[in-house]
């Protein structure tokens, strides 16, 4: 039993590391080529939303630590900024979704809207107060990421969910009980008894 946990952790862990990276190469290295009006979409948010809200606030929290360290590296911000920003967000998506948020396509939309909202807040605070860019000019751009992002979302929607409903049928407290008995006959077998 405890092999079968430990192969399907590493698994869950693989493919959460591929999603990252691949939507990470996505945005650092070919989004800045599909400019709309100077502005370049974030994609790494809506993973964070999707894991957070399908998979809860554990999962939610720790894929949010790593994808803001990308969100960092990618947008050379101060240390730290995205990845405490993510992580937060992570946990608190993952929170509401454990307890009061139903899991769907419209509540992981409106999830989506939110971290990117935020998340142009964040990039926004220090051109504001450290630079003093204008806030008219600051907010138009952050708007129109916002719009831009959130058509992401509906692409970035379909692995997050597979993957979500791969990580459910596949926690060892779900595996079905026919699974769990032929294990532990062939375990029991195994030791001789």
């Amino acid at each position: 039993m405890k092999s079968l946990k430990k192969q399907v952790l590493i698994t869950n862990v693989l493919l959460h590391a591929l999603l990252l990276i691949t939507v990470y190469i996505l945005q650092s290295m070919f989004f800045p080529f599909m400019r709309i009006g100077g502005l370049v979409p974030l994609a790494l948010p809506l993973v964070v939303a999707g894991v957070a809200l399908y998979e809860g606030k554990y999962t939610g929290g720790v894929v949010g630590i790593f994808a803001g360290i990308l969100c960092d590296m990618s947008f050379n911000n101060p240390v730290g900024v995205f990845t405490v920003f993510l992580t937060i967000a992570g946990l608190v998506i993952g929170a509401l979704s454990d307890t009061i948020v139903l899991r769907g396509f419209v509540t992981y939309y409106i999830a989506c809207a939110g971290i990117l909202i935020l998340s142009a807040m964040v990039q926004m605070f220090p051109m504001m107060f450290l630079q003093g860019y204008p806030f008219h000019f600051l907010i138009d751009t952050a708007i129109g990421q916002t719009v831009y992002s959130l058509i992401l979302a509906f692409p970035i929607w379909f692995p997050v969910r597979a993957l979500a409903k791969r990580v459910e049928r596949f926690t060892p407290s779900h595996i079905p009980q026919e699974r769990m008995v032929n294990f532990r006959f062939a375990s029991f077998k195994r030791s001789g008894k």
